[in-house]
């Protein structure tokens, strides 16, 4: 397997898209400082094949795919392996309530000649190539097959744990025994001597059950089987002698059946003719119908004469006038009188409101007078307040006018001071006015109150008017309406003759209901007689088409109980000819029956003949002569069974023969198969036990150990020498590891001996040389096309780690796979040509690759 592309968004600290491109990165490095996510491009290589990652201990752990706060991680590798081309994609999402899931996983094959920078156009996963995978179900088997590699040996020989084998180089032998064991997966031969005693054990109670069924099949003998075989052949030969003899007795039945129906025709030619009988009632049918026919001619004379005395009084009704015009006239009268009653009250109103209207005017008038004279008033008060502002301000000033001096208004020559009053004009003045602007308010209030009152007089009386004049319009009204009228008490007298005409003819028309009413019930009881007598005529019609094929007289058809008499008559003649008929009828049916149990009672001893017993039927349906008793007391469960029975329980007895004796068979058969498994879970049972003795052996294991580590060694001697330029091999010693040093004349050392870069060497060695034995245990064709060191190589020293970069390149050098190393080591990362530079930010992880 060698990646080619990868591709991811939301994966733990890769939240943002991130694109990490190995297209030829034969030799590369994953550099960034730590925590920087270097390692996390590796378990997305892992997630995107497997599913999973080492370090999250199992598929439980697939919430560790998400980002933090991510809803979904999208993770996509190209890869090639054994010269196709492949793209895995796994698709993980968080739900509603937290879980996380895989939404989606695929694997397909890529077309030759692909080009991968297609992938960053977006392009649907139908465009990728052939579908190998669609489910995460189908994605185990479809990567194994594609990679060659189950998880955990993808990850001990891809993505090598080199801390393990520094472990496993300077361990204890039996440390180092229990390392090798874990790495090889040799425990599986401890499953092996469990699932052998389990094996073992349960062929021993499948024995048990074995030989309690075989137990159970002890009458499955031959000599059972031949004597089935044997009541079988008898069987079949009954079977064909029934079907022999069931014509015979098919004929015999078909003769009694047909004597039998002879005499039941008789019997229902007698049935039919002796029930020709006259029916009561039939002679007063005709009587009753002419009787309704006369009582409903008399029920229409009767409405005619009550439908003329109605139209009479219709007549008179019209001629006496129109009630509804009398009454109104009456109205008319009436309510002249009432509105001759109210004209004197609505010329008083009047009166009245022209008085009150007249009296508010005058005292709107007076109110009107006292109002311009307050405001005359008011007037002279603003005046003589005017005038009390000039007298205090030349008041004022005489305080300061000298007698002699110039007056400063006028400019001349004061001769005498006036003498300065006591107190204020003005304040006299203001109190006036004050006084004076009260009393014009007052007046003011008083002449809009005297006018609101006369305007809502002066409306009163307007409104009185009107409604005087309304009323005097409404009397002239109802005394022209009343000019013509002959009077109230001649209207009334009128009134009170259409009032009996009403009544009259009300009556007529109750008499007009009940004589119709009459009439109906009498033509419903001419319709119910006639259909009685049409009733009477079909019931006889019926009764003779009856016995219409023994020649029935003919009937008058207006004299049903003659008729009636005539086909009784005729009947009961008939009764009698037919009687001695039937007595001969019934004797050959008896002589029909013998020979039906002659020919039974033969089949009967075929049955007994050959040990089975006849057939019953014990109601005795089906015999035409059941009702009479049977002549052969013997044979009285067996004669009715009809022909197809008989052959039925010939037949029947046959296949039960038949089945019997191929359950016997079987029985016969299951027994010897039985004896086989027997035999076979003997021989499961003692190689079980003998493989779980020798696995348990403390031997087994150790020469398996013993021929692992030879294998181990051997592979890891011969690439240690090529990483060393042939100055190391590898060996070991009852457990322990040495060196050869072939540049110290094969000096022999222990493995403590060596530097660190030595020691890098040889483990990265052993875990080479195991990765191929891993690869070659695969149960397909592994690609060990890559490799990749997640190491911590920042606890080397100088030199140590230039023996480690060398050692790098070496293996780079040899071209069978690519090599990749995970470090954080500057001075190692700078010696690899292609760099994949990881660094983290606040948000998310990036990728950049630096180099060829």
């Amino acid at each position: 397997m060698r990646p080619i592309r990868l591709d991811m968004a939301g994966f733990t600290v890769f939240r943002d898209e991130t694109t990490v491109d190995f297209t030829d990165a034969d030799y590369f490095a994953l550099v960034g400082p730590t925590g920087s996510g270097k390692s996390t491009v590796l378990d997305a290589i892992t997630f995107a094949l497997y599913g999973t990652v080492p370090r999250w201990g199992g598929a439980r752990g697939i919430g560790n795919a998400l980002a933090p706060s991510a809803t979904e991680a999208r993770v996509r590798l190209v890869f090639e392996s054994a010269g196709d081309r492949y793209v895995a994609t796994r698709v993980v999402r968080r739900d509603g309530r937290g879980n996380v899931k895989t939404a989606g996983a695929g694997l397909q094959l890529m077309p030759p000649g692909f080009d991968v920078t297609k992938l960053d156009t977006g392009m649907d996963l139908d465009d990728l190539g052939e579908v190998l995978a669609g489910t995460p179900a189908e994605m185990d088997e479809a990567v194994l097959h594609a990679v060659g590699l189950p998880f955990e040996q993808f990850t001990s020989c891809v993505v090598l744990p080199q801390g393990q084998f520094a472990d496993f180089l300077h361990a204890k032998p039996a440390t180092r025994q229990q390392i090798l064991v874990n790495l090889l997966g040799l425990h599986v031969y401890e499953e092996v001597q469990t699932k052998a005693t389990g094996r073992a054990q349960t062929a021993e109670g499948k024995l048990a059950v074995v030989d309690q069924n075989l137990a159970g099949l002890a009458d499955a003998t031959d000599e059972a089987v031949e004597e089935a075989q044997a009541h079988l052949v008898r069987m079949r030969e009954l079977t064909t002698a029934v079907e022999q003899a069931v014509p015979g007795l098919r004929d015999k039945r078909a003769a009694e059946e047909a004597a039998a129906a002879k005499r039941d025709e008789l019997d229902a030619e007698l049935r039919q003719l002796g029930s020709v009988r006259t029916p009561a009632g039939s002679v007063e049918t005709a009587g009753v119908t002419a009787a309704a026919r006369a009582t409903a001619a008399e029920a229409a004379d009767e409405v005619r004469a009550a439908e003329e005395k109605e139209e009479k009084v219709r007549g008179e009704l019209a001629a006496a006038g129109d009630a509804g015009s009398l009454s109104l006239m009456l109205d008319r009268h009436a309510e002249l009188q009432r509105l001759t009653g109210q004209e004197e009250w609505f010329a008083g109103e009047v009166s009245v409101a022209d008085v009150e209207h007249k009296d508010a005017v005058a005292a709107l008038e007076l109110a009107h007078s006292e109002h311009l004279g307050a405001a005359q008033l008011l007037e002279q008060a603003r005046l003589d307040y005017t005038e009390a502002q000039r007298t205090d301000r030349a008041a004022a000033l005489r305080a300061h006018l000298v007698a002699g001096d110039h007056c400063p208004v006028c400019e001349q020559t004061v001769t005498t001071v006036p003498a300065v009053p006591e107190g204020s004009a003005v304040r006299a003045a203001e109190a006036a006015g004050k006084a004076a602007r009260a009393a014009a308010e007052a007046a003011e209030q008083a002449w809009k109150q005297r006018d609101a009152v006369a305007r809502k007089l002066e409306s009163n009386l307007e409104r009185k008017r009107a409604q005087y004049e309304h009323h005097l319009s409404r009397l002239a009204e109802a005394r022209a309406a009343v000019a013509e009228s002959p009077g109230v008490e001649a209207l009334q007298r009128r009134l009170d003759e259409l009032s009996r005409l009403q009544k009259h003819l009300d009556q007529a028309a109750s008499s007009v209901r009940t004589a119709r009413a009459a009439h109906r019930k009498a033509q419903a009881a001419v319709v119910a007689a006639e259909e009685q007598q049409r009733t009477a005529w079909r019931e006889f019609d019926a009764v003779r088409d009856g016995v219409a094929r023994f020649s029935p007289p003919p009937a008058d058809r207006d004299d049903l109980a003659g008729a009636w008499s005539t086909l009784a008559s005729w009947a009961a003649d008939l009764v009698v000819s037919r009687r001695s008929a039937r007595t001969s009828a019934d004797e050959a049916v008896a002589a029909a029956h013998q020979a039906t149990l002659a020919t039974i009672s033969d089949i009967s001893d075929l049955f007994v003949a050959a040990g089975v017993p006849a057939p019953l039927r014990s109601s005795g349906a089906g015999s035409p002569s059941a009702s009479r008793p049977s002549p052969s007391p013997h044979n009285s469960d067996f004669s009715s069974i009809s022909e197809a029975d008989l052959i039925r329980a010939a037949a029947v007895a046959a296949e039960r023969a038949e089945a019997a004796w191929k359950r016997l068979d079987d029985r016969r058969a299951s027994a010897a198969e039985l004896t086989e498994q027997r035999m076979t879970l003997q021989r499961e049972s003692r190689v079980a036990k003998a493989l779980a003795g020798h696995l348990r052996a403390n031997n087994f294991e150790r020469w398996l150990l013993e021929e692992a580590l030879d294998l181990l060694v051997g592979g890891a001697s011969r690439i240690l020498r090529e990483l060393t330029g042939g100055q190391y091999d590898l060996i070991h010693d009852k457990g322990e590891f040495f060196v050869i040093d072939h540049h110290d004349a094969g000096l022999r050392r222990g493995v403590r001996t060596l530097s660190g870069g030595e020691t890098f060497q040889a483990s990265l060695a052993l875990a080479l040389a195991l990765s191929e034995q891993l690869a070659g245990m695969s149960t397909t064709a592994a690609s060990l096309e890559s490799i990749v060191l997640d190491e911590g190589f920042g606890t080397l020293d100088a030199a140590t780690l230039d023996v480690v970069a060398a050692t790098l390149e070496s293996l780079a050098a040899r071209g069978d796979r690519m090599v990749g190393v995970v470090t954080h080591v500057n001075a190692l990362a700078e010696r690899v040509p292609v760099r994949f530079e990881v660094r983290k930010d606040a948000r998310t992880a990036h990728v950049e690759r630096v180099g060829l």
